[in-house]
């Protein structure tokens, strides 16, 4: 078993690896600030660092002794990463680089970095995106992400760290921050439950593939200790829905009948994302998926627990 270091431990997905990474038997340490709320993950014997992504010595001291580290924390959301893209510049990219440097000088055996499906590949018009496409990112978002991959290979090469870039498509489920506002599923429903009306950005054309979070934590963990043949995966459905689907299937699963305020698409916003998984399930198999309709099933349950309490 490893040592493994989670790097956003407290975050959406970062808290559901944490669980993942525990149960399957690794000594693992959780890295986040902790400012807002206590952990949000369950699983017992979990060591807790609270620490500053910012802070080089913090960054030091964590990646300590640790075999893997998983780099699950962003500074910027899509939307904040539009409205200032030096931030991401100075934030997320600058301090990545330092964190692998800390891995470097630590002796950490492999580095996975949740990267982007969902804007990365840009506006290509094709049906499905796979890692041997061009990726063509036109948001700061997605542009701060492939330029990390592209450290990735430059530590590879030059220092001889071990890597791989997760692609992830778009994740929705349980443990969304209600103050994050990024993802379409837990914003609607949070405003379905408030009994606000939704927003719908465009005509309700836009396509893109979400994937359930304990599913996508699952294809994360059985990267673990395997040989790939590749350093850069898609993770995701490899399933398109709608704008319009996904709000039909939400009005359907929580029974709402809630007002939808169409507005303006961005600019950078692609019409069509879907994740060509193959790769992936040429490796490690076909992966056990959450259906839709389940998905904001659970999601809808913590919301209105919260909404409510």
């Amino acid at each position: 078993m490893a040592r493994a270091l989670v790097v956003g431990a407290n975050g959406f997905i970062g808290s559901h690896l944490v669980d993942a990474l525990s149960r399957a038997g690794h000594e693992v340490t959780a890295f986040d600030r902790f400012s807002s709320q206590e952990p949000t993950f369950t699983e017992p014997g979990v060591r807790v660092f609270r620490g500053e992504f910012l802070s080089r010595s913090d960054m030091e001291e964590a990646t300590a002794n640790q075999d893997l580290v998983f780099h699950f924390l962003s500074t910027t959301t899509p939307a904040t990463a539009e409205s200032d893209p030096t931030l991401d510049i100075r934030t997320n990219i600058a301090q990545t680089v330092e964190l692998l440097e800390s891995c470097v000088h630590a002796g950490v055996e492999h580095f996975y970095f949740a990267s982007t499906g969902g804007a990365i590949y840009g506006s290509q018009g094709k049906e499905r995106y796979g890692e041997a496409d061009r990726a063509l990112p036109i948001s700061p978002y997605g542009i701060g992400k492939l330029a990390i991959e592209n450290y990735l290979n430059y530590f590879q090469t030059r220092h001889g760290l071990g890597s791989t870039a997760l692609r992830i498509s778009n994740p929705y489920g349980t443990r969304q921050h209600p103050n994050r506002r990024q993802g379409l599923i837990p914003i609607a429903l949070r405003n379905i439950a408030r009994g606000d009306e939704v927003i719908q950005l465009g005509d309700g054309s836009m396509v893109r593939d979400y994937v359930f979070v304990t599913d996508l934590v699952d294809m994360i963990v059985a990267f673990i200790g395997r040989e790939t043949e590749h350093s850069l995966y898609n993770l995701g459905s490899g399933i398109g829905y709608s704008v319009s689907e996904i709000l039909a299937a939400l009005a359907r699963v929580t029974g709402e009948d809630f007002t939808i305020l169409e507005k303006p698409k961005p600019a950078t916003f692609v019409d069509r994302v879907v994740l060509d998984t193959s790769r992936l399930r040429a490796e490690f198999g076909e992966p056990a998926l959450t259906s839709l309709d389940a998905g904001v099933a659970a999601t809808w349950a913590e919301i209105k627990e919260q909404t409510n309490g």
